[in-house]
C-alpha cells in the first residue's frame, strides 16, 4: 500500500502573509504597517502562570470535541499585520475582487512543491492538499489551487476544499499522515484519526504546545524536515521486520516508532 499523505496549504507550503502582506502595502502604505506593528505589544513576556497549561487544554479539548471546527487557515498570517478589525475586513474584501489570487502565492521554501512531488513520484505515495480558503474573483478555490501547485512542479495536484474536521477527513481518506502548520488541526487530527501528525511550527520550539507532544504530534521547522520524517514512516511501513528488531533490542515490544 502506498503511504498517503496530507498536506496543507497556507502557512504550510504556500506563503500567506506575504501574499496578504504585499496587499496590505497597496491598500494602507508601508507606514500604516509598520505603526501596526509597533503598536502591538510582545505577548511571550507577559503571560500569567499557567497559561499555558490553559491554553493547550483548550486546544485538545477543541479537537476533542465532536462539533470542533478548525478555523480558516488565513487567520494566522492576518493577525501578523497587526491590523484593526475594519482594516481586516477592508483587506479580506480586497482580496475576494482579485482575479486568482490564489494562484500569487509564493512557496514558503523556494521549490519545495516540486521536491514533494519528486519525492512521491519516487516512493510512490499519494498526496492530497487540503486548505479551507475563502473564494476569490476567478476561477473556483479548487483550481485556482491545483493552478498553483502545478505551476511549482507538482503535476495533476489532487486539492480538497474542506470546512469540517480535519481529523475526520483525515481518518474517512485513510491518510497515513499529515502536515499542518496549526496546532489546533494537528491536535484535531491525531485525536480524531490514526495519522501521524506533522506541525510545521514557526515560532520557538519552547513555544510548542505541550499537548500536542502528548498526542504524538512531531514539530519540525521546515516542510524539509517534514520529508524526512515522512521518508522515515515509509522506510518502516516496508520493512516491518525492521521495526520488530528495532522493539526487541530496546526491550519494548508496545514502543511506537515514528
Amino acid at each position: 500500500m502506498p503511504l498517503r499523505v496530507g498536506f496543507d496549504l497556507d502557512g504550510t507550503v504556500a506563503d500567506m502573509f506575504s501574499a496578504l502582506h504585499r496587499e496590505a502595502v497597496k491598500l494602507f502604505g508601508e507606514e500604516v504597517l509598520r505603526k501596526a506593528a509597533y503598536k502591538q505589544k510582545p505577548g511571550a513576556g507577559n503571560r500569567e502562570p499557567g497559561a499555558d497549561s490553559a491554553a493547550e487544554e483548550t486546544l485538545i479539548n477543541k479537537a476533542a470535541d465532536e462539533s470542533a471546527k478548525p478555523e480558516d487557515d488565513q487567520a494566522p498570517a492576518m493577525q501578523e499585520l497587526h491590523l484593526t478589525s475594519r482594516q481586516q475586513s477592508q483587506l479580506w474584501d480586497h482580496v475576494k475582487q482579485m482575479e486568482n489570487f490564489w494562484t500569487t502565492l509564493p512557496e514558503l521554501e523556494p521549490g519545495i512543491i516540486s521536491r514533494i512531488a519528486k519525492t512521491a513520484h519516487d516512493r510512490r505515495w499519494e498526496i492530497i492538499f487540503l486548505t479551507t480558503r475563502p473564494a476569490t474573483a476567478g476561477d473556483l478555490v479548487q483550481i485556482q489551487s491545483q493552478q498553483w501547485l502545478a505551476a511549482h512542479g507538482f503535476p495533476y495536484p489532487s486539492v480538497f476544499v474542506v470546512q469540517r474536521s480535519r481529523g475526520r477527513i483525515a481518518d474517512a481518506l485513510h491518510l497515513d499522515a499529515f502536515v499542518d502548520d496549526r496546532p489546533e488541526n494537528c491536535l484535531d487530527i491525531a485525536v480524531e484519526s490514526k495519522a501521524k501528525v506533522i506541525l510545521v511550527w514557526h515560532g520557538h520550539p519552547k513555544d510548542v504546545p505541550a499537548g500536542a507532544k502528548r498526542l504524538g504530534v512531531r514539530p519540525v521547522t521546515t516542510i524539509s524536515e517534514a520529508l524526512a520524517l515522512l521518508e522515515q514512516l515509509d522506510d518502516i511501513r516496508k520493512q516491518p521486520s525492521l521495526m520488530k528488531s528495532l522493539k526487541r533490542a530496546l526491550g519494548r515490544e508496545n514502543l511506537v516508532v515514528w
